[in-house]
């Protein structure tokens, strides 16, 4: 346990901060299933919502700290690339 006034503070400060990404970490995952889940039923345009809902999920969580800015793009564009592959296929 701190001892010191200001490390107590930013005890209490990593705390929140950690549950709030733990939450915004969780909700990503939860987009991306979604993504994957059309993807299999190779409905494109629910893939493609779906997609954009996900993509702006992602770039707030790395405006927000809570992601890397690399690992927001790479997640970004492996979802991306996995909804232009059901794209022939529905059409």
């Amino acid at each position: 346990m701190a001892n010191i006034k200001s490390q107590i503070k930013r005890n209490r400060q990593n705390e929140r901060r950690r549950e709030r990404n733990k939450a915004v970490r969780s909700e990503l995952k939860t987009d991306a299933k979604k993504v994957r889940a059309a993807a299999g039923t190779g409905d494109a345009e629910s893939t493609a919502a779906l997609l954009r809902e996900a993509s702006r999920s992602i770039d707030k969580a790395a405006s927000a700290g809570a992601l890397h800015k690399r690992t927001a793009a790479r997640r970004k564009s492996r979802l991306a690339r996995l909804a232009t592959s059901v794209e022939p296929a529905a059409e």
